[in-house]
């Protein structure tokens, strides 16, 4: 196994290969400074290196990862995805985040041929080469479908996937995956396919990489114990329908479950079927309600629009909001990731 201050042979850097880090550092300072600093932190004698949190499900805040970890996490989406020595990856996420960190983490140390672009809406445009792997958020994906034959696998993460979004990639040469991950799991611990299916029962159905063990607490929420990512076990608050020790199908966040009338809603199950009638971003929140303690509301971004909820295949009369709401732009993270309270409380103000 490589130690973190080593750059293997193949790396490469915007075609530019390194013999010590001294040349790769000063190389990574004319790119840009968040780069530089990571790569400062990765190359010292730390055994940690500090990554902020996008702040999508809480306040963000600086948590410390060990370097030792972080090259688990690279070497086992390798073993995952077969990804060797040699492979042409692009970078097109920010690395001020732990998901564009492990980009640059994966190709010092599986040798991979990396080329960095700006984190754009847009990354493929106007890029002549193809790639072997790169990882996005569902807005570059949508942004990028009539030029996604420029990588032939791709990872997806930093927000759910929409209905429409899936059916416009099915018939893409591209193998995309939905990937399941945090800050605190160094990324993705597990992944499911988007498209290519083989069983119907893969569209739902996310597949831990190697050495990962799963269980559940008593909400249903997921528990991982992954000894080579994690020196403790990690209980998060996604709300999930457990298969296995190693698959699951995700239902939804526990602090998102809305109780209307007695009632457990999950918004994100609710958003998936209204996906197949809304076109433009939205989400579905609760609002404090008399009667009902809270009511199930639907807040859309832009233009006020004609929603036709009975047109939603499966969509039941507790899952139809009891009131729909329109504002100009959504407040986001930093990651482009929704801030639905936030975004709320914006609509109020207005």
């Amino acid at each position: 196994m490589l130690k973190n201050n080593n750059i293997h042979r193949s790396f490469k850097l915007n075609s530019t290969s390194f013999t010590t880090k001294e040349d790769l550092l000063s190389f990574s300072k004319e790119i840009n400074d968040s780069i530089f600093s990571f790569l400062s932190d990765w190359f010292n004698e730390g055994d940690y290196v500090i990554v902020q949190t996008s702040g999508s499900t809480g306040k963000p805040k600086s948590i410390q990862l060990k370097k030792e970890f972080m090259i688990n996490s690279a070497l086992a989406t390798g073993d995952f995805f077969n990804l060797k020595e040699n492979t042409t990856t692009l970078l097109c996420l920010s690395t001020d985040y732990i998901a564009g960190k492990m980009i640059l983490v994966r190709a010092l140390i599986l040798g991979w041929e990396l080329d960095i672009v700006d984190p754009v809406s847009s990354p493929l445009k106007g890029l002549k080469k193809e790639y072997d792997f790169s990882a996005m958020v569902p807005l570059q994906l949508r942004n990028s479908l009539s030029e996604l034959y420029k990588l032939k696998q791709l990872i997806v993460g930093g927000g759910v996937v929409s209905n429409d979004l899936i059916s416009a990639i099915q018939n893409v040469s591209t193998k995309v995956y939905a990937t399941y991950g945090m800050t605190e799991t160094i990324t993705h611990i597990a992944v499911k396919k988007l498209n290519q299916f083989v069983i119907s029962d893969e569209k739902s159905i996310y597949q831990t990489l190697p050495n990962i063990k799963l269980s559940q607490d008593v909400r249903n929420c997921l528990v991982i114990e992954a000894s080579k990512l994690s020196e403790e076990r990690i209980v998060t608050n996604d709300v999930v329908n457990l298969i296995s020790d190693t698959q699951f199908e995700w239902l939804g966040r526990f602090d998102n479950v809305i109780n209307s009338g007695g009632v457990k809603l999950h918004p994100e199950k609710i958003e998936e079927k209204l996906s197949a009638i809304i076109s433009s971003r939205f989400f579905v929140i609760a609002e404090q309600d008399r009667a009902l303690g809270e009511r199930l509301v639907l807040v859309v971004e832009g233009k006020k629009q004609l929603i036709n909820f009975s047109k939603a295949e499966s969509l039941t009369k507790y899952e139809t909001p009891k009131q729909t709401y329109f504002i100009k732009d959504f407040v986001e993270t930093e990651t482009k990731k929704i801030q639905r309270i936030e975004t709320l409380k914006k609509y109020y103000d207005s």
